[in-house]
């Protein structure tokens, strides 16, 4: 089975961690490359910005798309990681270095993850030992291979030690690898 840690903002982690909504779009500013590291249903990871070298959540691959920024909004709201569209429209010009006037409605790469889940500082797990300090957007991992398995183990245990807080029918489970 595949996995894929993908690096985000703080403030994205923070805010959707805060609400806890039933699926996010975990956007990519650029809106050139078609994300297809994993495949439906497989394991989504959050690794937070340097110098917080931590992952600390997840959520399930469902599709990615091409989407501008206003329709992004329309479809995801908050979903998107901010309280409203002004936010959301100014955090994707400060990463594409552009601004309003130069690019009214930017389209940027919407990965749609459902059923995310965050976890607690206390549990949050060290970069694999493999990380490079230079990944920009993200990382695959397989868990055919011995780091594959360890990170995804992490996690398992992880999201154990969740389940009788949120022991209802739609609580996450993640199936065992292959």
């Amino acid at each position: 089975m595949k996995l894929f840690v993908g690096v985000t903002d703080g403030n994205w982690y923070s805010y959707l961690s805060a609400i806890k909504p039933d699926e996010i779009n975990f956007w990519q500013p650029g809106g050139k490359q078609t994300f297809k590291a994993i495949g439906t249903n497989d394991l989504f990871l959050f690794k937070l910005h340097s110098p917080l070298n931590y992952i600390a959540g997840g959520g399930f691959f469902i599709r990615h798309s091409f989407l501008p920024v206003s329709l992004a909004w329309q479809a995801f709201g908050n979903k998107n990681g901010t309280k409203d569209y002004f936010s959301f429209s100014d955090t994707i010009h400060k990463h594409r270095k552009s601004n309003l006037r130069s690019e009214p409605d930017p389209v940027i790469g919407c990965i749609i993850l459902t059923s995310p889940f965050f976890f607690d500082r206390s549990e949050w797990i060290p970069v694999p030992e493999d990380w490079k300090p230079n990944i920009v957007q993200g990382k695959s991992y397989d868990t055919n291979t011995l780091v594959g398995r360890r990170l995804y183990e992490q996690v398992q245990e992880r999201l154990a030690r969740m389940m009788p807080l949120n022991n209802t029918a739609d609580s996450v489970y993640v199936r065992k690898p292959k």
